[in-house]
């Protein structure tokens, strides 16, 4: 975090718009331990209550924008962070407010594109009502991943080339604004992920192996995840927690690279834990080999 920002917003609490997982507490903490005040705006059905409950907050659903707006400023909040995983949901299940409703022109022509190009618009419309828009890089960079292994293991050359086909094969789909992840196993592309999210396509994998349609000796793969090319960092940041271990532990994988400075972690010490527990390498790697 700038000292700009440490200094100029010192005095007003930040807005979390909080969805499902462990990264909103975590984003939370980080601002905490810099002396921000926090007021949370979890999503209902999506973030976790009892998590909730510990701090300053007040609940909300997807469309009800006049009533952030509201109650946000009421609370003094002039800075919000987008953090926490939501699942895109249909456009009827989403009930809007007066104000959502008169902005529903402008979004529809999003909701029709990718995840970055829907999240872009929105950001902007928080900006042109008077908030600043703010990212885990800018206020709290040490829950970004660094550079090279977590834990104990260390992907193998083969998992290098998988690695580099993985990154590249990410950045020439960003264009198509489709997903942050993939597979690789064995310089084949095993899996990309979609509109299911990396968890189920992890889940897919291990159900592929179980009836034998993917062919592979057990930690043989490699999940990579890297941000799409462009996109708006301060809105979708690819992120692996525990939960992810676990997943691809599940789908018998060796490891799971993330581009370093470009890829959120939740619960480092946990992930640490589980990856040296289930025999995976996590490692962070340079953006640049993207563009190779």
């Amino acid at each position: 975090m700038s000292e700009a920002i440490a200094a100029s917003s010192i005095d007003y609490p930040v807005a979390l718009v909080c969805g499902a997982g462990s990264l909103p507490f975590a984003v939370a903490e980080a601002l905490l331990k810099r002396g921000r005040q926090v007021v949370l705006f979890p999503i209902r059905g999506w973030a976790d209550p009892l998590r909730v409950s510990a701090y300053r907050h007040h609940w909300g659903a997807l469309g009800q924008f006049g009533w952030f707006c509201r109650v946000a400023r009421s609370e003094g909040c002039r800075e919000v962070v987008f953090i926490g995983s939501v699942r895109r949901p249909a456009l009827w299940r989403i009930k809007p407010d007066l104000s959502t409703l008169r902005l529903v022109p402008r979004l529809w022509q999003r909701y029709r594109g990718g995840d970055d190009f829907l999240l872009s618009a929105i950001g902007q419309i928080f900006e042109e009502h008077g908030f600043r828009v703010l990212g885990v890089p800018e206020i709290a960079p040490e829950l970004l991943i660094p550079e090279g292994p977590l834990g104990r293991h260390r992907p193998s050359e083969r998992d290098a080339a998988d690695i580099r086909k993985g990154l590249l094969l990410l950045d020439a789909l960003s264009s198509f604004d489709i997903g942050q992840a993939a597979v690789v196993a064995d310089q084949r592309v095993v899996a990309v992920e979609a509109a299911e999210g990396t968890d189920l396509m992890l889940r897919r994998i291990a159900q592929l192996r179980e009836t034998g349609h993917i062919a592979l000796g057990i930690g043989r793969g490699v999940l990579v995840k890297a941000p799409k090319r462009g996109q708006d960092r301060r809105l979708d940041l690819p992120s692996i927690g525990p939960q992810t271990i676990e997943l691809a532990a599940n789908a018998a994988l060796g490891g799971i690279a993330v581009v370093a400075g470009g890829t959120i972690i939740a619960e480092p010490q946990r992930v640490r834990e589980a990856a040296d527990s289930a025999g995976l390498f996590v490692t962070g790697v340079p953006e640049k080999v993207t563009a190779k």
